[in-house]
């Protein structure tokens, strides 16, 4: 195990696979093996597997399946990163089944990540790399078909914890960033499209999520559709 990357002089990012299909598991090593700065530390066929390696490897990001026996992928995230995880890791869900109840637990659970299998190897490497800053990654396809009815399903419960936030608290660009954050873009993309730095898309979302009172960007994207802000964008 290398003590750093060559390209970047920094400790590589270490990935612990969680599935129960070898093939799948084997599919996402390559990608990510390819990858600068990333290194697959240890793979996982079932849930009570990953648990035990993902406390005692402790990787950076913990790619974990829904649908695994002994245990769950959403009790595995609950284990590693909900509420009662002590020094809690970041974990991001990736499953074939795009299942609104899925992601909804995920991210009670503790995900910082939600990804559907056939979202590309690009969006995995991206899920990784965000994960392990502390971003929240959902598959756009999701997000869009989630938060567009979102309002109707959970009412004040999941957007703004924000019941009471106004979109007068955000300025006019933080207001740009919560849109296109609620239209399924990643920060390179929004960074892009208002020729801003990614860097300055950080920034604008830690204000956002401060001032709104919200977890992550898919409850910063659930407030931009309650609050009406889509039908200005």
């Amino acid at each position: 195990m290398s003590a750093t990357t060559p390209e970047t002089g920094t400790a590589p990012l270490r990935v612990l696979i969680a599935d129960d299909q070898e093939m799948v598991r084997t599919g996402f090593r390559l990608i990510l093996a390819a990858q600068p700065g990333i290194e697959v530390v240890g793979e996982a066929a079932d849930g009570a597997a990953c648990v035990e390696l993902a406390r005692r490897l402790r990787p950076d990001v913990c790619l974990v399946d829904v649908r695994m026996p002994k245990l769950n992928g959403l009790e595995v995230t609950r284990l590693l990163a909900g509420p009662d995880a002590v020094d809690p890791l970041h974990v991001v869900v990736v499953t074939t089944f795009d299942q609104d109840d899925y992601l909804d637990e995920a991210l009670r659970s503790g995900a910082v990540g939600f990804l559907l299998k056939d979202a590309g190897p690009g969006l995995l490497v991206e899920a990784v790399r965000a994960a392990a800053r502390g971003d929240a990654l959902v598959s756009p396809a999701v997000t869009l078909r989630l938060l567009s009815r979102m309002a109707d399903r959970h009412g004040p419960q999941c957007g703004a914890a924000a019941e009471g936030a106004s979109p007068h608290e955000l300025s006019e660009r933080e207001l740009d960033v919560a849109r296109l954050v609620a239209r399924g873009r990643t920060n390179q993309e929004i960074a892009a499209e208002l020729f801003i730095s990614v860097a300055t898309v950080k920034s604008h979302l830690v204000n956002i999520q401060a001032k709104l009172a919200v977890r992550n960007r898919v409850e910063i994207a659930a407030w931009a559709w309650e609050s009406g802000q889509m039908g200005r964008a």
